[in-house]
């Protein structure tokens, strides 16, 4: 797989696959494996997936395997209240909150968020540039004064700003879940909100389309946040905003100072009203 230009993290989850496989099964046996398969109680999806690792390794041992099929099911992705994206932010630690923030305000995915170095962020402009992986295009993206501030209490150790380069990437970010998952579980407990351990790294790239999407209502806009090459794979969030009936946060702003908070919270200016300017945000 490195020989034909695999990623790492491809290799890594292509490997764990074959390895659970082989737990369960005579891996060397494809017909078995096909069996076994067949009333694993998995997804269609990770079937599909699974034969995919299959018939490559099956390949490289040289064993015939006539391929099962499984179709991939398209699922709405789960979009968290913004309340509750904060709530797990605010109760994570400054490592875990300051990565997560930076997933929302960005969109951008774990692995490009977990690469990022120091040099990406232009502090005075208050700017990250996204180096992609997963052949997304690269981009420049605004962020808040409060993930500005952030990001500058992190130490800076290393060239990279949450990880130690001399560590494996792959085990580095997968100790780095568990943490977050435990300190997550914890938070839902707490909180008696059982939607909160729903809320995974990726899925803040499912809230950031969704809610730009719902707040420009430009499909374009979204595609090059998220670094999309194919509009078609951006497409997806457009039938998950509801533009009826939304409920809406609002608040005031009596100085210029106070209207600049708002607007880097991501309210839009609706109007002024007695010489104060009004803003709202959908919930």
């Amino acid at each position: 797989m490195r020989r034909q230009g695999y990623r790492e993290t491809t290799i890594h989850f292509s490997v764990k696959s074959l390895i659970w496989v082989a737990k369960r099964t005579n891996l060397l046996e494809p017909e078995t494996v096909k069996a076994f398969l067949a009333s694993a109680e998995t997804s269609e999806s990770r079937k599909r997936k699974l034969v995919e690792d299959l018939a490559r390794f099956y390949k490289f041992k040289s064993i015939p395997f006539d391929r099962p099929r499984y179709r991939k099911i398209d699922r709405v992705p789960f979009i968290p209240l913004e309340t509750e994206v904060e709530q797990l932010i605010s109760g994570m630690s400054k490592k875990s909150s300051t990565f997560l923030q930076l997933l929302k305000e960005t969109g951008m995915r774990c692995g490009e968020a977990w690469n990022l170095e120091w040099k990406d962020i232009d502090f005075e402009k208050g700017a990250v540039n996204i180096s992609p992986e997963k052949n997304s295009n690269a981009r420049q993206l605004k962020t808040s004064s409060r993930l500005v501030a952030m990001l500058n209490g992190l130490p800076r150790q290393y060239d990279l700003v949450f990880r130690n380069p001399e560590v494996n990437p792959i085990d580095s970010i997968e100790h780095f879940r568990r943490n977050f998952i435990k300190r997550r579980e914890r938070l839902a407990k707490n909180l008696q909100n059982p939607r909160i351990n729903a809320i995974t790294f990726h899925t803040l790239r499912h809230f950031k389309a969704t809610m730009e999407y719902r707040r420009t209502k430009d499909i374009l806009f979204v595609q090059k946040i998220l670094g999309h090459k194919s509009i078609v794979n951006t497409m997806r969030y457009t039938h998950l905003v509801n533009f009826e009936g939304d409920e809406y946060v609002c608040k005031v702003a009596r100085t210029v100072e106070e209207a600049k908070v708002l607007v880097e919270d991501g309210f839009d200016y609706v109007t002024d009203v007695d010489g104060m300017k009004l803003f709202r945000k959908r919930k």
